[in-house]
């Protein structure tokens, strides 16, 4: 098989069979670079969905670096990998003071961008700018692997490499292929070679597939040692006003939530109480709400709540880095997804319960 063969296979089915309707398939490279970081680790189904409000309020390159932090996590909530959003930002800044506000156009200096490594610059630099540039991330390692039956550790930096090698050898050799070449990949990956159950039968490759040709579909790619999963015991405090507002704090730029509002966080329930006594609340004034989890890549939490009402709406001289948001403005603010769950079908009640209170006709004093 030559290179030219795969490449022209690939561009061919590409046109009859791939993806075409996807909102960042534009050819500017603000909408590719901004798709590309979204889809790191992130279905596209997911992405549709995050994409088009991102685009509403963040239109150009220069109204993202513009913006507040703030307001990009508050978009990004709920995505996961925050530091994605953060770099995000970030590298926008570099665009406007770095690069005069234009788009780097080679793979190099792309990666010069905070958050993009070679994968993703290459994908900008081929939809957008039509560079001879060679991605290389999870589908495409195993449209490879079984292709061309290669088999490695996928740990393994030497085996990486050389796939990269593979890859680069593949590429057609006009500039203006290699937007279809590029999504041909991502498409072949994603929707015919998948992981497990894969349409051989629809599969342009199918004939010249050596993992096929060995019964090694399933084999090919080796999986990947799946990673230890550790229990992290977190404790939330949520504090209300009497008001009804809810005491939030910004999260640290790096950690969990970075970035993120969310409700005082603690790991040791002793830290919760001493923060609660900060606000005169004793632990036998604490509301205790059934424990809740919530998945990270290497991680389970494991969250339990505790909530209280203050007496005393005078904040104590020792805390200042937070605000009160009213329920109503929470939604203004970027907050964790499994806090954002548990405000939903709890807060809403709790607010509930005091309308209806509010609306009770006040009791007629008994005559004297």
């Amino acid at each position: 098989m030559t290179t030219l063969s795969f490449a022209e296979r690939l561009i061919t089915w590409q046109k009859q069979h791939g993806r075409h309707h996807l909102p960042w398939q534009v050819g500017q490279p603000y909408n590719v670079w901004l798709s590309e970081i979204m889809l790191q680790q992130t279905q596209v189904a997911t992405v549709l969905d995050y994409y088009p409000r991102f685009i509403a309020r963040f239109p150009t390159v220069a109204s993202l670096a513009e913006a507040e932090q703030d307001d990009v996590l508050n978009l990004w909530a709920g995505l996961g990998y925050y530091s994605r959003a953060r770099n995000l930002h970030k590298a926008a800044k570099q665009i406007i003071d770095e690069f005069s506000g234009d788009f780097p156009q080679s793979r190099s200096e792309l990666e010069k961008l905070c958050g993009v490594g070679r994968s993703t610059a290459a994908a900008i630099a081929a939809f957008a700018f039509q560079q001879r540039e060679t991605i290389l991330d999870g589908n495409v390692k195993r449209v490879l692997c079984r292709v061309f039956a290669r088999d490695g550790n996928p740990a393994d930096k030497k085996f990486e490499n050389s796939l990269w090698t593979l890859a680069e050898s593949l590429l057609p050799q006009k500039n203006e292929q290699m937007p279809a070449y590029t999504q041909g990949l991502m498409d072949l990956g994603a929707t015919v070679c998948k992981r497990s159950k894969p349409l051989c039968n629809q599969c342009p490759m199918a004939d010249i597939c050596e993992a096929k040709a060995q019964d090694r579909i399933a084999e090919l790619p080796r999986k990947k040692s799946a990673p230890e999963v550790k229990t992290l015991p977190l404790y939330w405090l949520l504090i209300r006003h009497q008001n009804g507002a809810l005491w939030l704090e910004k999260r640290p730029q790096k950690g969990i939530w970075g970035g993120l509002y969310c409700v005082p966080c603690f790991e040791h329930l002793n830290d919760l109480y001493r923060y609660a006594s900060l606000f005169s609340i004793s632990p036998d004034n604490l509301e205790e709400s059934s424990a809740i989890t919530h998945r990270l890549t290497h991680r389970l939490l494991l969250i339990t709540p505790f909530s209280a009402t203050p007496e005393t709406t005078a904040l104590p001289q020792t805390v200042s880095d937070g605000l009160w948001v009213a329920p109503e403005d929470l939604e203004k603010y970027g907050l964790p997804q499994p806090l954002q769950i548990f405000l939903q079908h709890n807060l809403s009640d709790h607010v509930a319960v005091k309308e209806n209170q509010s609306a009770k006709p006040a009791k007629r004093k008994s005559a004297k």
